[in-house]
């Protein structure tokens, strides 16, 4: 039987950070506020786009599988805000490390979309469409974020990293997953004008507002990655005993603390990044398995949950049987430019450039409930 090994990994975070302070100057918060209800204290913004994050994120993993740009059999880009719908944000990733053999895709599952990028990538692998593929996780939300909103302005940040996958023989790569969507609830995580669907509505493209409900999104995000984290060791005939370690979806301290209390898994088991780099959508669960191993958090054979929840609401959890290597097998010298910006200046530009969003009446246009309710 083929599996689809995990043989290669890299980051690639921006270097400006947004402090919770740097927010307290334009938003009516703090850094207590924050902490206490999110577990935040900090996130990066990018000043370069999604896909340079994700070119240099792809080449570091290549560099680490030791695998060549030129014998890449597929790119699958996973994120919801790309730079280009049409043509695809894969494709130029494609381009530009010169994998001039692979078909290239984006999947937009938002939070989750890492992951059901890995579900497509194993799943050519093992039917035999392809041998290996990168997959990317990446995100650059801040220019769609409504940063006058403090319910959702302090939980995002920018990020990217990226896996290499491998067809082997070996049980190594995802033994198994659990996809599913709580589509009855999608109306409690939404950007307006981050789509075609405002526009009859008089909203230009990337105005944008969000629609936040955080207690029904806090019970839903709870309530579906425990139950696809059960599901997923059921269905490989494990328990929470065999777990070497989880590497959930950074979306707030909180709801990690509640899937994990739950799920039966103790938390010194559990991956963090959370406090560093906020909630980076579809980044967030790479970019802590990328850090789990440059600390040396897992181990050859480790057995790895991978659970997360998006907007939709999308829901999955993935049991990885990692395989002997930890280590890269080569290093790439693929940067970011620097900049001289720093991240609240960035915000502010942002903040500065954008249309005021007017309250619009109609279902599910009253503006977001507040973070304290999660």
């Amino acid at each position: 039987m083929t599996y689809a090994a995990i043989t290669g990994w890299g980051k690639c975070m921006p270097p400006s950070v947004l402090t919770n302070a740097d927010l307290s100057t334009f938003l009516d918060t703090s850094d207590e506020w924050i902490v206490s209800r999110t577990g935040m204290k900090e996130r990066r913004i990018s000043h370069v786009s999604s896909a340079e994050m994700a070119v240099v994120a792809a080449k570091r993993a290549l560099a680490c599988a030791g695998l060549e740009a030129k014998d890449v059999e597929l790119i699958v880009y996973g994120s919801c805000s790309n730079d280009e719908q049409v043509p695809n944000t894969a494709s130029g990733v494609q381009a530009a490390i010169g994998a001039t053999k692979a078909a290239s895709m984006d999947v937009n599952t938002a939070c989750t979309s890492f992951l059901y990028s890995l579900s497509t990538a194993t799943a050519m692998i093992r039917t035999g469409v392809v041998k290996n593929a990168i997959v990317i996780g990446v995100e650059w939300i801040s220019p769609f974020m409504d940063w006058d909103n403090r319910n959702v302005a302090v939980l995002f940040g920018d990020g990217c990293a990226a896996v290499v996958v491998q067809a082997t023989e070996k049980q190594e790569g995802v033994l198994g997953e659990q996809l599913g969507c709580l589509a009855d609830a999608r109306q409690t995580l939404r950007v307006r004008g981050m789509g075609t669907a405002y526009v009859n509505q008089g909203v230009m493209c990337g105005d944008t507002s969000w629609d936040f409900d955080g207690q029904e999104i806090f019970k839903r995000a709870v309530q579906g990655m425990v139950q696809a984290s059960q599901a997923v060791m059921a269905k490989c005939g494990v328990t929470p005993d065999d777990i070497d370690l989880v590497v959930p979806h950074q979306a707030n301290q909180r709801i990690i603390d509640a899937v994990v209390s739950r799920s039966g898994v103790p938390m010194d088991k559990v991956m963090l990044t959370v406090e560093r780099y906020g909630n980076m959508s579809a980044a967030t669960v790479p970019v802590a398995l990328a850090e789990a191993l440059e600390e040396g958090r897992v181990k050859p054979g480790a057995l790895v949950l991978m659970p997360a929840f998006g907007a939709g609401l999308t829901v999955c959890a993935h049991l990885v049987r990692w395989g002997e290597r930890v280590t890269p097998l080569a290093e790439s010298d693929a940067a970011l430019p620097a900049t001289n910006k720093t991240a609240l200046q960035m915000i502010q530009a942002i903040r500065a450039g954008k249309t005021n969003v007017q309250e619009r009446s109609g279902e599910g246009l009253q503006r977001p409930r507040f973070i304290e309710q999660m």
